[in-house]
């Protein structure tokens, strides 16, 4: 039998498919929800779920969570002087859920359904597939949660052409996802999100005003003392499912600290972080070239959703009320099992053949020709644009770039910066040209990214008929977070005069969000403003560079108003 896992940040559960329905697998304590914690004892015994979460207000330094926001890094968590990866951790989590499963279903449990944020790189899904597979699970497709929750819901018995778009608010990530349905094809026509919201961050905001308004400071707080406090904040954040004023009463070296919290102070402090929740929403519709009117049902999944708060906020900006009849706690883990089901060619089952898309761009690095014909400038050239359908296959051609070079360096990278220092390096290609003028030699370089995020990458060099091929699966060649700060830090260009100029650093922002933000023709078209903007920048000459910036901004003005109308 194939179980479907949803691995939550907050919460995890299992689920499986018998006699034509889903069915929720308790765990040992009962429970539909196992919380995503792990604790280790002096004794290097491990506890995972609601005991390790207990174990948390008492020994703090010995427990973890949220460490899903961490999948696919190289940071360590530090437990009982031992070290763990997020993977390693979650690890302890699914062998949890395994062992559950199997005592529920009497039989071994094997093989499973995973899902994963839709916005989840490749490092973070092949983290998660590692996972599973160090808890003994063969894991036979990392699906995302948007995808599972649509199948849950049924959306394969809508009408032909029905537009669905899936609000999916976690304790730990946050993802937008539009699908449509025609046939027997369920296809992902966008996704948009951000791995570093969710509620635990509305927690986080309690917690904050709770210490403001009785007059407490972290640093005076022992580590304990802080986890009962957030304890408290987060059992507070439910209760205004049914309440407009919460009570918080904490004991904190045997002093009662006692306040009291209405929904509209509440409301107005996570203004902030529900403003960012809009970006994503935008960023989708824009991709899948959707119009909100177009969308024929919004669909609200993840346990923060259940928050007044959070449905209040989608209700406003969607101008409808979403569908929640199925338990946002459990409808990514539900539509996982029936993924299950579909692999096992369950006959109650319909197939639906499920497409998927690319979440982030992935392209290599080119070399610019500078106004002083000085090839000093590199940029990301994308390749397989974020949200193109998968499996996908492209091919671009590249050439020399400066007379008597012989050889062609191919960087292998996914992101959507212009400059490759601030996206993922996946790997590298080198390959061997002949010598000669430049522009003579060229390489065709093909990209193919499969459904289990698979990519292979072959460079052809034309003129000799020699072949590289590399296939990027494993997790070598990442950025660690230091390197990606020290990365950042190199970017003093934007410290030299006259860049530090206000208005300048204004359009080259924004020209840069713009590039993000876009594909096709338009992100060519302002790569090609940028280039020219700043090769005037370069000159120093005051009055150039007014007539070039206001000649940028306008055309950054005309782009923004055809991308919205």
């Amino acid at each position: 039998m194939i179980i479907g896992i949803d691995l939550g940040t907050t919460n995890s559960l299992v689920s499986y498919f018998h006699e034509g329905e889903t069915k929720i697998i308790p765990n040992r304590l009962g429970d539909n929800l196992t919380p995503s914690v792990v604790s280790i004892d002096e004794n290097n015994n491990i506890y995972v779920g609601k005991i390790a979460k207990e174990r948390k207000i008492l020994y703090p330094h010995m427990t973890v969570d949220v460490f899903k926001r961490s999948m696919g890094t190289n940071k360590e968590f530090v437990l009982n002087d031992k070290k763990f990866k997020a993977e390693e951790l979650s690890s302890f989590v699914l062998k949890y859920l395994k062992e559950d499963a199997q005592f529920h279903l009497g039989q071994k449990v094997e093989e499973a359904i995973i899902s994963v944020p839709a916005y989840f790189n490749d490092d973070q899904r092949k983290a998660t597939k590692k996972a599973g597979e160090l808890a003994g699970l063969k894991v036979n497709r990392i699906i995302s949660e948007p995808t599972a929750a649509a199948i849950a819901y049924g959306i394969d018995k809508r009408d032909d052409n029905t537009r669905f778009l899936v609000f999916d608010l976690g304790g730990g990530t946050f993802d937008i996802s539009i699908l449509e349905m025609y046939g027997s094809i369920m296809e992902v026509r966008a996704v948009a999100g951000d791995n570093y919201i969710g509620g635990e961050d509305f927690t986080e905001i309690l917690y904050k005003m709770f210490l403001e308004q009785v007059n407490l400071k972290e640093e005076d707080l022992s580590t304990k003392n802080l986890s009962h406090i957030k304890k408290q904040c987060e059992i507070a954040k439910m209760e205004f499912s049914s309440k407009k004023v919460v009570q918080i009463k904490c004991k904190v070296e045997d002093k009662i600290y006692e306040t009291s919290i209405n929904m509209d102070d509440y409301e107005k402090s996570c203004e902030l972080i529900l403003s960012k929740l809009k970006k994503p929403i935008e960023k989708s519709l824009k991709d899948a070239k959707i119009k909100l009117n177009q969308i024929d049902e919004i669909i609200l999944i993840g346990g923060a959703t259940k928050l007044p708060i959070i449905r209040k906020f989608v209700g406003k900006i969607f101008g409808r009320l979403p569908n929640t009849s199925i338990n946002p706690d459990e409808a990514v883990a539900m539509g996982a099992a029936i993924q299950g089901a579909m692999k096992e060619r369950n006959k109650s089952i319909k197939e639906v053949i499920l497409t998927d898309v690319c979440p982030f761009s992935l392209g290599t690095e080119v070399v610019m020709n500078s106004s002083n014909n000085r090839y000093n400038e590199t940029y990301f050239c994308p390749i397989i644009e974020r949200n193109t359908t998968i499996p996908v296959s492209r091919t671009e051609t590249f050439y020399t770039a400066y007379d008597n070079q012989s050889k062609l360096i191919v960087e292998i990278l996914q992101g959507e910066s212009r400059f490759v220092k601030n996206n993922l390096k996946l790997g590298q290609l080198t390959v061997s040209v002949p010598r000669g003028k430049a522009g003579d030699q060229s390489i065709d370089v093909t990209y193919t990214y499969d459904i289990n995020s698979l990519l292979e990458v072959i460079v052809k060099v034309n003129s000799t008929g020699e072949k590289k091929r590399v296939i990027i699966q494993k997790q070598e060649n990442k950025i660690s977070e230091e390197e990606a700060n020290a990365r950042f830090e190199e970017l003093s260009y934007l410290k030299i005069h006259p860049r530090e100029d206000e208005k300048n650093k204004e359009v080259l922002f924004r020209g840069e969000r713009m590039y993000e933000e876009s594909m096709g023709e338009d992100r060519q078209v302002i790569n090609s403003a940028l280039i020219e903007f700043e090769n005037i920048l370069n000159k120093q000459d005051k009055i150039e560079i007014e007539n070039a910036r206001e000649k940028l901004n306008n055309l950054l003005n005309d782009i923004e108003f055809d991308q919205l109308y």
